[in-house]
């Protein structure tokens, strides 16, 4: 059993190089992304954690990279940082991600936050196998009041193009219900 250890110790060594290799080359940059602000990080389609996540074989570094922007910025609101991350790790096949997005849920009590509810409780249900409290997610979503129109800091109003929000997504996972996460949640399933 001796004779053992060392390969299977300098093979644990390996994995974990080549584990970090991949995550430099899909993050180059890491201490320039955990510096941005959390607009920049989060919102923004052309930087950020979104064009890594984008990378063939980068999901997961793209999981830690949200993880380790969390843990930098302790001081932010970071419920939509725990859906994003719990959502590339759902595509990735983590299940990890189940908490992570439990951890989204908007406590507030408004239009939105219902309809935000009901999208994560059907996001939820769909990956945890549950076609009937999908259903009832679904159900509820529908029946979220448009909120009123809301005014944004410059003064102009925010216009939502549709209600309710995300309804297209999941109408999408009913559509591909038992498939992986990754189909259904985007391509074919999901309806604009």
């Amino acid at each position: 059993m001796k004779v053992w250890c060392p390969a299977v110790l300098l093979v644990s060594l390996s994995l974990a190089a080549v584990s970090a290799l991949a995550a430099d080359a899909c993050v180059p940059d890491r201490a320039a992304l955990l510096a941005l602000d959390e607009q920049a990080f989060d919102q923004d389609l052309t930087g950020g954690w979104r064009p890594i996540a984008e990378k063939p074989g980068c999901l997961m570094a793209a999981a830690d990279l949200l993880r380790d922007y969390r843990a930098a910025h302790p001081q932010e609101p970071a419920r939509i940082l725990y859906w994003h991350e719990g959502q590339v790790r759902a595509l990735a096949g983590d299940t990890a991600a189940l908490t992570l997005m439990e951890q989204s849920h908007d406590s507030r009590d408004t239009s939105r936050a219902q309809a935000w509810n009901a999208y994560v409780d059907a996001t939820l249900a769909f990956l945890r196998h549950d076609r009937p409290a999908l259903q009832a997610a679904r159900d509820r979503l529908s029946h979220v009041p448009r909120p009123p129109l809301e005014s944004d800091t410059t003064g102009d109003s925010m216009m939502m193009l549709s209600w309710p929000m995300n309804m297209g997504i999941v109408d999408g996972l009913l559509a591909c219900f038992g498939k992986p996460y990754a189909d259904a949640y985007g391509g074919s399933c999901t309806t604009p």
